[in-house]
């Protein structure tokens, strides 16, 4: 039994092979073909923050893969009326084939994975957004080919996308090249840990730098979830660090635009970019719905 809290619990193999799934998987569904591998399993879903495509694509994932998801949100469930997270986990694992929560502190996760007896997935922390990543990489190597030596350029806080990006190249090999204002950057021992591990991961606050030559870049919302009470103060903190045409204009030219969505046109990046023609943004949210397919069935599958 597996557990998915971080991309560092996969190995690179098994990470490739979630991605190869994912394009068979997403081609048989384009042809109309049936694939159902998870026939008569559940999937509990615990959600502590608000979401679109972490919901539907789980929810349209599981239902297309022949099972059954159910939504559950901590303010209706006993969560909610403080049961403690060990009794939760025991309880609902005992009726589920595999659990995803979607909550604020990483701590939550792991303690409910300790206690529970079915796969436990992280569809998002504080801490880390590891299904995204399957996505963006699934999405990339569709239009470019391997990532593995390409380097990619995040410009913007040094949140939880940050730091599964981070994982990410430990995981996929790829050159992170992040840039984030002074107070903002990543975890300084997430950053330490992936670079003994073989992270390449350079951090600066010049975007421009960080996006010279890169072949994908990538940005998140300068106010995540959460942060909302910050958001003018972060307006200023992150001046400078918006995703435009001429940030752009120092990657190659054929370099990729991703962006984790929901976005913010004129804040994190610009219109004329996210809209343009080097963004995939669309197809990176379509590819949660295959990637995270492909990862269920890893998990699930009997």
């Amino acid at each position: 039994m597996r557990h998915f809290l971080t991309l560092l619990d996969l190995t690179q193999d098994e990470a490739r092979h979630i991605l190869k799934r994912a394009v068979k998987i997403k081609r048989k569904l384009k042809e109309g073909k049936s694939h159902r591998p998870l026939e008569g399993k559940t999937l509990g879903m615990i959600f502590d923050k608000a979401s679109t495509r972490t919901r539907v694509s789980f929810e349209a994932g599981m239902y297309q893969l022949g099972g059954h998801a159910l939504f559950l949100h901590s303010d209706a469930t006993q969560l909610g009326r403080g049961e403690p997270i060990a009794d939760s986990a025991r309880v609902l694992s005992s009726m589920v084939d595999g659990i995803t929560i979607r909550t604020f502190g990483h701590d939550i996760l792991q303690q409910f994975a300790e206690y529970s007896s079915v796969p436990v997935i992280n569809a998002l922390t504080d801490l880390t957004h590891p299904c995204q990543i399957l996505a963006d990489v699934l999405t990339y190597e569709e239009h470019r080919g391997p990532i593995a030596d390409k380097t990619v350029a995040w410009i913007g806080d040094g949140n939880n996308m940050a730091h599964s990006w981070i994982n990410g190249a430990v995981t996929f090999g790829y050159t992170l090249k992040i840039a984030c204002p002074d107070g903002y950057r990543p975890d300084a021992r997430l950053l330490e840990a992936a670079r003994v591990l073989g992270a390449d991961v350079s951090l600066s606050d010049d975007p421009a730098a960080a996006a010279y030559k890169a072949d994908l870049v990538t940005t998140d919302v300068w106010a995540s979830m959460g942060q909302e009470e910050e958001q003018a103060r972060r307006a200023q903190d992150f001046n400078g660090f918006c995703v435009t045409d001429r940030v752009m204009s120092f990657a190659r030219p054929d370099a990729l635009f991703m962006h984790c969505l929901p976005a913010h046109r004129g804040e994190e990046v610009a219109a004329s970019v996210i809209d343009g023609n080097q963004s995939v943004v669309w197809q990176e949210a379509e590819n949660r719905l295959h990637a995270q397919k492909a990862l269920l069935e890893f998990l699930m599958k009997s």
